[in-house]
């Protein structure tokens, strides 16, 4: 079967013995005809096969020698699909070198998914996950990237992988703004949720005070406008200032920042990563004894003043659940706080199928 591949996508390459095991001729790469020679096992395993050639195509192949191993040693794989034509890798090769090569993240052993780095006028690094049909450049391909919003790319059968790359810098210098709201309150305040963030995550959970903490949403399209906020901890601490963001909504100012606005209207100041350390917001959980359950961290907090004990939602949710003395009303169980005893409340898990 491999030889009937090498003859069938390259027809200038011909067997030199009966054994069909070493094969000479020529591939097409810019346009240009460079000679090659392959010598096969006995067994025919593509993996254990030699490559010989001209000092054109070495060059072309310097650095990326992995990548010739790992389709050679993908051919052998039961199920794998045949060779493209030759004039499909000689099209990409050219549009790389238009490119450039220092744009090449990642290129998989069947040459039909590549990564490309490009660099916003911020400095911020971004890639674009481009996966080639069979087709190409006549059939689209599919586009993929870390962002807040839905990639917007134009294909025609003219279309080139610059072309592809120009328009996604366009899509990532759209969202600058909103990338540069986030850096602030990322730089200047302790970031609980999300552990890891993305470049698509456009929410971030701030820490106020000993639990705490304020979940704002930023909108990537309007970045400095009023975001969606939720403040989060015990009801005596949080009340107060509920009442200041509704009452203050009328001093947000879109000419400020998110991260100054949100210091105006809640009359506050953040702790900051120069002032306080995070290990004073990452309280346990008063049930597991652990800060970060999966990526959930307590969310839950006894309302008694004299208590203030966190909890994660799951774990109130059971233990509550566990108790004869406990209550549900609708999506609400009422309880007691494992600690003091006082009256506490976890909304109902809803557990998927």
């Amino acid at each position: 079967m491999t030889n009937c591949l090498l003859m069938k996508e390259s027809p200038m390459i011909i067997a030199l013995n009966k054994e069909k095991t070493v094969y000479d001729g020529f591939v097409t790469v810019l346009e240009k005809d460079l000679r090659i020679r392959i010598a096969l096992p006995p067994d025919y395993q593509m993996k254990q096969a030699k490559l010989h050639c001209c000092w054109q195509m070495k060059r072309l192949l310097h650095g990326y020698q992995h990548i010739v191993k790992q389709e050679m040693a993908m051919k052998n794989r039961p199920g794998c699909q045949s060779f493209s034509p030759p004039h499909y890798y000689s099209q990409l090769i050219t549009e790389m070198e238009i490119l450039g090569w220092d744009k090449l993240l990642f290129v998989d052993a069947e040459f039909s998914t590549l990564k490309l780095k490009a660099e916003d006028s911020a400095g911020r690094q971004h890639a674009i996950k481009i996966k080639l049909k069979s087709k190409y450049p006549s059939e689209a391909p599919d586009f993929s990237a870390d962002l807040p919003v839905p990639l917007v790319i134009t294909w025609t059968s003219q279309s080139t992988l610059a072309h592809v790359h120009s328009q996604f810098l366009l899509n990532v210098e759209a969202l600058s703004e909103f990338w540069m709201v986030l850096d602030e309150i990322d730089e200047q305040t302790w970031v609980l949720e999300p552990e890891k963030a993305t470049k698509a995550d456009s929410m971030r959970r701030i820490a106020i005070g000993n639990n705490v903490s304020i979940k704002v949403q930023i909108d990537p399209r309007h970045p400095k406008m009023l975001p969606e906020c939720c403040l989060l901890g015990a009801e005596h601490v949080v009340t107060p200032l509920r009442n200041k963001l509704n009452g203050n909504m009328h001093l947000w100012n879109p000419d400020c920042s998110v991260l100054q606005n949100l210091k105006d209207v809640l009359e506050i100041e953040f702790p900051s990563p120069t002032t306080h350390e995070k290990s004073n917001f990452s309280v346990e959980c008063g049930i597991c004894y652990s800060y970060r359950l999966e990526s959930a961290i307590p969310d839950q907090v006894c309302n008694d003043p004299r208590c203030g004990q966190p909890f994660h939602q799951v774990c109130l949710y059971e233990w509550l659940r566990g108790l004869p003395t406990s209550r549900q009303s609708f999506s609400i169980v009422f309880g007691e706080c494992p600690y003091c005893s006082k009256p506490i409340t976890v909304k109902v898990i809803t557990r998927n199928p």
